[in-house]
């Protein structure tokens, strides 16, 4: 088996800060909601001091801290982790179609592309359960959706993403589907385990001064999206699978839950888990 070496918390955050900076960023928010956000947040911090008599070596702590989060490259981390699922919950609160969940810190854009299906990249001794995951893309009246992309991306059997820590192919357990005419796609991959998120940085000092685990259940990443269409960005879960009850970035919901079954006529498990997009 592959030797699996385990990534340190400066590595992943440096990386997913890096991947953060070259996303196209939204048009400048106006000055009056940046005004309305940020007084309301820095009030809200102000209610929390009075409330509980914040001390002084407290608010040192906080500052000490909040440096490390910096120095280690973990804001990604700490927001998507802790901040997101609501960010998501309000973004898609009217959404018609499929439930959407938060994108995370570990999504790489432009991965390998197919037609209609494809087995992922992979090491030829992937460890872990082959999984077929199959579905289609249809809009909210029902009409399949030829020519969707639906981009898979999932840690491996030991809970490492590729791109993210040292000695894993680039794209592996990476790519995209485009759909076919019948809205159709095929993944070939393997069951993801549960991880923890680097627990060596600044993160893991709060989960530890807190008294938190730092756990994510087993989980497939997906962004779903055709032309005039609202892109839908998901996690799905396995259903009795460590951690689902509580997740650290409270991101499960029950329309995200998976049941595979034996894979038919072979190895491993299926499960089929269809998409419905809303319109643009």
């Amino acid at each position: 088996m592959t030797e699996q070496l385990a990534p340190t918390a400066a590595g992943s955050g440096n990386s997913a800060t890096e991947q953060f900076r070259q996303k196209q960023l939204a048009a400048d928010t106006p000055p009056e909601r940046v005004d309305q956000l940020a007084t309301e947040v820095i009030t809200a911090v102000h209610e929390v001091i009075r409330k509980h008599k914040v001390t002084y070596d407290e608010y040192d702590a906080l500052k000490s801290w909040l440096i490390r989060v910096g120095e280690d490259g973990e804001w990604p981390l700490f927001l998507d982790v802790w901040i997101e699922h609501v960010v998501e919950e309000v973004a898609n609160e009217n959404r018609e179609g499929t439930k959407g969940s938060i994108e995370g810190p570990y999504y790489v854009p432009d991965s390998p592309e197919f037609r209609a299906e494809t087995t992922l990249p992979m090491r030829d001794d992937e460890a872990g359960t082959p999984l077929l995951f199959q579905g289609r893309v249809s809009a909210v009246d029902g009409t399949p959706l030829q020519d969707a992309r639906v981009e898979m991306w999932h840690a491996d059997d030991h809970g490492l993403y590729s791109q993210y820590a040292p000695g894993i192919p680039e794209w592996n357990l990476r790519g995209t589907v485009l759909t076919g005419d019948d809205g159709g796609f095929k993944f070939r991959t393997i069951q993801p385990a549960p991880y923890q998120i680097p627990t060596d940085g600044a993160c893991g000092k709060l989960i530890a001064a807190a008294g938190w685990h730092a756990w994510r259940p087993a989980h497939l990443h997906l962004k779903v999206s055709a032309p005039g269409y609202q892109l839908i960005t998901s996690q799905l879960y396995f259903e009795g699978g460590e951690y689902v009850e509580n997740d650290i970035a409270q991101a499960v919901k029950p329309e995200l839950i998976l049941r595979p079954t034996p894979a038919t006529g072979g190895t491993g498990n299926e499960v089929t888990y269809d998409f419905v997009l809303d319109p643009a």
